[in-house]
């Protein structure tokens, strides 16, 4: 018989998500001469655990409820349940726990979204979320073992397995989004990188790295490595497209292979409050969608659409765009899909990942932190959204209300 002098529980009520703070390591070329090849992918984590805690004196580490960190091949220099392990070596208490999660590029994401919601439902006050790729260490597949019934049954499609040639196949889907438009895009992506660097609005959320040469030399990372600012729609045009003979995909108008980490500060509003913690933007919903993997690429227009139906918003609410640049083409076919122009200013206003790179399971704070900076710069806009495209056919949406928007009373 239940004992019905038992306490009743506590009635439990959704609590507001506010993004506080991002930081990211400056993004290396994967490979034995990028600036990363001799540093281990969980120092590249710790040292964003260590700069939030740096850059937020008045959170007192043992109130970090959780740590969640992603990573796309979870072994090596990656395993270890990173999440907990680069708690542990960035000096937060033994007292705090931590995991690794994966959901391949939008791993960081949606380690972002499953803290979110535990803060949300009240089983946090205050998390750590962020991601880590060194494609260096962990070339992209490596150690994978994809079972033989994708393809003898007919599962998937076999290109659903390389990524580039995914984005092929969105060439063919949609042949108005032509190679001479992806290329174009790709330009823009790097020309405004740079006029970012330029203004200084990239450099605030970088973490300076110490690296080190094999011949043993120290060096000092203090800003992304993949950049190409002398590109030109003519040098594009010229670049092998490798994975398909006169394919439209090429090194130029895709995101690169490449090292980095990032990680983000998550708090219950109330809770931001009482610390006296930064608001950035305030999370309002979120999702994921399925589509079918050849054409991964397509995945952030579902996510989209599911994701402003759950806000009861529209695309015209949204005032700025982050979407992330795994290849110019997905970058496309979302505009398309939502009537929005290539060159739209609302759009990846800092660059994208074409420019950066795509340091896999980190990209999706990359994402949220360059919002961040720009919906504190622009008060007129009250609402905007963080995508990308995700392995095996999906696709991710964040939206974010900014919490200095000027109508708010």
């Amino acid at each position: 018989m239940a004992d019905s002098t038992r306490t009743t529980r506590t009635a439990r009520t959704s609590r507001d998500v506010v993004f506080v703070d991002g930081v990211r390591t400056p993004f290396g070329k994967a490979g034995a001469k990028g600036i990363y090849a001799q540093t281990r992918a969980d120092d590249l984590v710790v040292r964003c655990i260590r700069e939030l805690l740096r850059r937020n004196p008045g959170l007192p580490p043992e109130r970090v409820d959780d740590v969640a960190v992603a990573a796309t091949t979870q072994t090596g220099d990656q395993g270890l349940t990173i999440g907990r392990s680069a708690a542990l070596l960035a000096g937060l208490p033994q007292s705090v726990p931590g995991y690794a999660i994966d959901r391949m590029c939008a791993g960081a994401m949606t380690a972002v979204t499953t803290t979110a919601g535990g803060i949300a439902f009240g089983a946090y006050d205050v998390a750590i979320a962020g991601g880590v790729e060194h494609m260096g260490h962990h070339p992209m597949g490596s150690g994978v073992d994809p079972n033989p019934r994708f393809l003898s049954e007919r599962l998937v499609d076999p290109s659903a397995l390389s990524m580039g040639n995914t984005a092929e196949n969105l060439h063919d889907r949609f042949p108005h989004l032509t190679k001479e438009r992806a290329d174009a895009y790709a330009l823009l992506s790097q020309e405004r990188t740079a006029k970012a660097y330029a203004d200084g609005k990239i450099q605030p959320d970088l973490v300076p790295m110490a690296t080190r040469s094999p011949e043993g030399a120290w060096g000092y990372a203090t800003v992304d490595e993949p950049p190409r600012p002398g590109t030109t729609l003519e040098g594009l045009a010229e670049l092998k497209t490798p994975f398909r003979p006169h394919g439209r995909v090429t090194a130029g108008n895709a995101a690169g292979l490449n090292d980095g980490a990032t990680a983000c500060l998550l708090a219950a509003e109330d809770v931001a409050d009482e610390m006296g913690l930064g608001k950035r933007m305030r999370l309002v919903s979120f999702a994921f969608a399925g589509v079918e993997p050849e054409v991964m690429g397509v995945g952030p227009v579902p996510a989209t659409v599911k994701a402003l139906a759950k806000a009861g918003l529209e695309i015209g609410d949204i005032g700025r765009f982050e979407v992330n640049e795994a290849f110019a083409v997905q970058v496309l076919a979302f505009l398309d899909h939502f009537g929005v122009a290539d060159d739209d200013p609302r759009v990846n206003p800092r660059g994208g990942a074409i420019a950066v790179g795509h340091p896999l399971a980190s990209s999706g704070v990359r994402l949220m932190t360059n919002l961040a900076r720009e919906l504190a710069e622009h008060p007129e806009v009250r609402y905007g959204l963080t995508t990308m495209c995700i392995g095996l056919g999906m696709g991710g949406t964040v939206v974010w209300e900014n919490t200095a928007w000027e109508g708010a009373v």
